[in-house]
C-alpha cells in the first residue's frame, strides 16, 4: 500500500497541525515539514504527490521572511498555498503582494470570479475550477491576513474575491498551482473540506486508501519485517498509545514482546493494578511489573522546573528499561528494541517536526532519550494522531472503554503536581482526581444516552485535577483552614493538538467540588481551569 502523500510545509502557522489532519480526514497521508528541510528531502529522493503550503506570522516581501527558492516551483507536483503560502506563490513567482489600508479577520463571504475581468473571459468558471469544483458563490469564508495579493503572476487567474480582497484564490492550472487567501482547515470555512478534497483528488490524484484498517495491515506486516525473530520490550504504561502499541506489536511478533510496566509510584488511584489485570490477563500478555516508586521520588526530591521533571522522568525510565533488558538477557536472550507508545503530538510538540519549530514542552518518550541508549526504538504510532490512534485499537479489537479512555501524560502526576513533587501532594491528586474522573465518567454516559455519539462535541474528552502549590484560608467546621487549593481541568478536543474547555453543567461542577472538598484531607478550594488550546496547553506542565 502506497501512502506517501502530501507534505504540509510549514512557515510558522498556526494551524499547520490542523492542515495536516484535515488532509487525514480525507483518508490521504500526509506529514508536516519544516520549509528548510524541504530541499535536503527533495535532494534525497522523496517527492511528494502534492504539497500544501501553511500560513504564517510574516510578510514575504519582509528580509529574512521564510521562502523557498523559485527552482521548487518546477511543476514536478501540484502546490496548495493558503494564506501566508498564498502570498509566497505569488511573490516568489512575480506577482506583487502589498499591505492594504483595509485588514480581514473573521468570516467573510467570497464570491467566485475576478473584480478585473469576468470570470467567463477569463476562462474561469465554477464547471473548470478544479479547486472549486462544487463550490457554490458568496459562501462565507475564514479570512486572518494583513497583506494580500494585489496582482497575480503571469500564467495565474483570479479565480475568487471578496470585497476587500482581489485575490481571494487564485490559480495557473497548467503547472497545478493553486492558492486561497482564506484558510479552508477552519471550521469557520463550512466548504473548506471540499476545496482542500478537490486539491487532493482531482488535482494530486490521491487515492484515499489512508485508513486505520489499512495502517494496521500494513504496520503489522512491517513490524514482522523490520523484527524477524528478534525480541522487543514494550514501555506500557495502560494509557491508551502505549496499548495500542503493544497490542499492535503483539499481533506482530506474539511472545517475542515483553512488556515492562515500570509502577514509578506516579499513577493515578488504582492504575497499577488494573494495568496488570486487563494486559496481563486479558490480552495474556508478557508482562512484568517493576516498583520503582522510591527511585523516582528520590530523582524529583526539591525539583520544581517541569522540563527538568520531564527530563528526568524521560532518563529514569530508559535506565530502567536499560537494566530489564539486561535481566531479560538472562532469562530470553538478547532484547533489541524498546517499543514506545509516540504519536504524532508529542512530536510536533518537542519540536520534531525539524527546523525552526518551537518546543512547547518536551515528552519523556521524545525529549528525554539518551544517545548512547542500548536499545533500538520501534514507535509504530509515532506518525498517527491520537483519534487515529484510538481507531487502530478498535480495528484490534480492544474494547471501547479502554480505547475511549482519556489520555495520561507518561510522566505522570508529576506535571500535575506543580512545584516540588511530594507522597502528600501526589496523594492529594490521586484522590482528588479518582472523584473527578467518577463524576465525569458518570456525566459522559448521561450524554452517550442522549447523542448516541461516543465522542461528540458536547462531552469531555479529557479530565483531571491538578495541584497548583497555592493555600488559601478557609473555613470548615467553624474553624479556619490554610490548605490546598485544587485545579480542574477538563477540555473537549478530537486529536490533542487544539482543545476547548468543556461546558460542563453547574450541578457537576457543584458535586465535583463539594465531594473533593469534603473526602481529601488537605483541599478546601476548588478551581475549574477556563484555558482553551491555544493559548494554553491540556496538562499545566
Amino acid at each position: 500500500m502506497e501512502f506517501n502523500g502530501i507534505w504540509v510545509v510549514d512557515f510558522g502557522g498556526q494551524y499547520n497541525q490542523l492542515i495536516a489532519r484535515r488532509v487525514r480526514e480525507a483518508h490521504v497521508y500526509c506529514e508536516i515539514v519544516a520549509y528548510e528541510n524541504v530541499s535536503k528531502r527533495l535532494a534525497a529522493g522523496e517527492c511528494p504527490k502534492g504539497v500544501i503550503f501553511t500560513g504564517g506570522p510574516n510578510s514575504v516581501y519582509e528580509t529574512g521572511a521564510p521562502t523557498l527558492p523559485e527552482t521548487f516551483f518546477s511543476g514536478e507536483f501540484p502546490i496548495l498555498g493558503i494564506c501566508y503560502g498564498a502570498q509566497l506563490m505569488a511573490h516568489v513567482l512575480g506577482g506583487k503582494v502589498v499591505s492594504p489600508d483595509y485588514k480581514e479577520y473573521g468570516r467573510v463571504a467570497v464570491t467566485k470570479g475576478s473584480t478585473v475581468i469576468p470570470a467567463e473571459t477569463a476562462g474561469v468558471t465554477s464547471a473548470d475550477s478544479l479547486l472549486l469544483k462544487d463550490v457554490a458563490s458568496d459562501e462565507m469564508c475564514w479570512m486572518s491576513h494583513t497583506d494580500y495579493i494585489e496582482q497575480v503572476p503571469d500564467g495565474f487567474k483570479v479565480t475568487s474575491y471578496t470585497a476587500n480582497c482581489p485575490t481571494a484564490s487564485m490559480e495557473d492550472s497548467n503547472r497545478g498551482f493553486y492558492a486561497v487567501q482564506y484558510h479552508p482547515e477552519v471550521h469557520h470555512t463550512p466548504f473548506g473540506q471540499t476545496v482542500l478534497k478537490n486539491f487532493l483528488y482531482e488535482v494530486c490524484h490521491c487515492e484515499p486508501n489512508w485508513t486505520m484498517a489499512n495502517f494496521a495491515k500494513e504496520k503489522i506486516k512491517e513490524i514482522r519485517e523490520t523484527v524477524g525473530d528478534r525480541k522487543v520490550m514494550c514501555a506500557l504504561s495502560g494509557g491508551v498509545d502505549s496499548s495500542v502499541a503493544a497490542v499492535l506489536v503483539h499481533e506482530a511478533i506474539g511472545d517475542n514482546l515483553t512488556c515492562i510496566f515500570v509502577d514509578h509510584g506516579l499513577l493515578r488511584k488504582g492504575e497499577g493494578d488494573q494495568v496488570m489485570q486487563v494486559y496481563g490477563e486479558e490480552f495474556h500478555m508478557k508482562i512484568k511489573r517493576v516498583n520503582v516508586s522510591d527511585r523516582f521520588m528520590a530523582k524529583l526530591d526539591g525539583v520544581s522546573d517541569p522540563e527538568r521533571k520531564r527530563k528526568i522522568i524521560g532518563a529514569e525510565f530508559i535506565a530502567v528499561f536499560d537494566e530489564e533488558s539486561k535481566a531479560l538477557f538472562e532469562e530470553e536472550g538478547q532484547i533489541d528494541f524498546l517499543l514506545q507508545g509516540t504519536i504524532y503530538p508529542d512530536v510536533v510538540e518537542s519540536g520534531g517536526g525539524g527546523g525552526k519549530a518551537a518546543v512547547i514542552k518536551s515528552h519523556h518518550n521524545v525529549g528525554g532519550l539518551p544517545d548512547d541508549m542500548a536499545l533500538e526504538l520501534l514507535e509504530p504510532l509515532r506518525n498517527l494522531f491520537k483519534d487515529e490512534v484510538r481507531a487502530v485499537g478498535e480495528e484490534l479489537g480492544i474494547a471501547p472503554e479502554l480505547v475511549w479512555r482519556q489520555p495520561f501524560p507518561g510522566p505522570g502526576l508529576a506535571i500535575r503536581c506543580l512545584g516540588a513533587v511530594s507522597e502528600e501532594k501526589l496523594e492529594i491528586i490521586r484522590e482528588s482526581d479518582a472523584i473527578l474522573r467518577e463524576e465525569i465518567d458518570a456525566y459522559n454516559v448521561r450524554l452517550f444516552k442522549e447523542t448516541g455519539v461516543r465522542n461528540s462535541e458536547n462531552s469531555v474528552w479529557q479530565y483531571f485535577t491538578v495541584l497548583p502549590d497555592i493555600r488559601s484560608v478557609g473555613v470548615m467546621g467553624d474553624a479556619r483552614t490554610y490548605d490546598y487549593a485544587v485545579g480542574v481541568r477538563a477540555v473537549t478536543s478530537t486529536d490533542g493538538m487544539t482543545s476547548d474547555w468543556a461546558r460542563i453543567p453547574y450541578d457537576v461542577l457543584e458535586t465535583i467540588s463539594n465531594r473533593i472538598v469534603n473526602e481529601v484531607n488537605g483541599v478546601n478550594r476548588i478551581l475549574y481551569d477556563l484555558t482553551s488550546k491555544p493559548p494554553g496547553t491540556i496538562e499545566w506542565e
